[in-house]
């Protein structure tokens, strides 16, 4: 099953979606594995890429939810440098240590990227001068250059593939708790490839944000992993 043909199967949404030159390629890949979207947490040498551990069975409820995507219940360790990040058409990488990319690592990051994989990146220390933040910028800088890395803008189709978010992205409980730079940051960036999103970048903390037992769901005002969906549907179409 190619991505196309499983997003017009997944979604809940009748709305026929085109998929980039880049992402009809790379869905070759795909045409005789597993219809089941697996949420992938990518593995990496140095610093803590274990963090909100309840995060990705709580987003896959929502996938669940809200949408018809057969869905793996589980979530996958993927190690950066194996072959099986070439299996996923999405990945979170996380942490709030440092992030620095052994060689085999970093040639499959880039490999990955460039190819037509995406990467949803989020700095736990939602803070612009933290040691993951400065880490992991530095290595995106080194590997697909100085300016890569930009502010993507709130109309961006991102925020409304599925939910609306016409204020871009929602903002976390945590970006004022005084333990990170104590900004909310109003913007995403992004590592674009070809038009098309490859790298995701939060310094807003999703991951703490979405660490509960998706049970709790029911004494939110507001189900505040919604932008969750939208980031993996994105992820999916894109």
């Amino acid at each position: 099953m190619t991505r196309r043909e499983f997003l017009r199967s997944a979604l809940f949404s009748a709305a026929s979606v085109a998929l980039s030159p880049v992402a009809n390629a790379f869905a070759s890949r795909f045409e005789r594995r597993k219809s089941d979207f697996v949420f992938a947490r990518l593995a990496y040498a140095s610093g803590n890429w274990n963090t909100d551990e309840r995060m990705p069975s709580n987003v896959i409820h929502s996938l669940v939810q809200y949408t018809t995507i057969s869905v793996n219940p589980k979530e996958k360790i993927v190690a950066l440098d194996s072959p099986e990040i070439f299996d996923a058409p999405f990945c979170y990488l996380s942490g709030h240590r440092l992030a620095q990319f052994s060689s085999k690592e970093r040639e499959n990051f880039e490999r990955y990227v460039r190819n037509g994989g995406f990467v949803f990146v989020d700095d736990c220390n939602h803070d612009i001068d933290g040691l993951f933040a400065k880490s992991f910028e530095a290595t995106i800088a080194s590997v697909f250059g100085a300016t890569a890395l930009k502010k993507i803008p709130n109309s961006h189709p991102l925020y409304r593939c599925f939910f609306d978010f016409p204020s871009g992205p929602p903002t976390t409980s945590l970006e004022l708790n005084g333990w990170g730079d104590d900004l909310v940051h109003d913007y995403l960036k992004a590592v674009e490839i070809d038009g098309r999103i490859g790298i995701l970048y939060s310094n807003k903390d999703y991951g703490c944000e979405w660490d509960y037992d998706f049970r709790n769901k029911r004494w939110l005002a507001e189900d505040n992993t919604k932008f969750a969906v939208n980031i993996i549907l994105y992820a999916l179409a894109s």
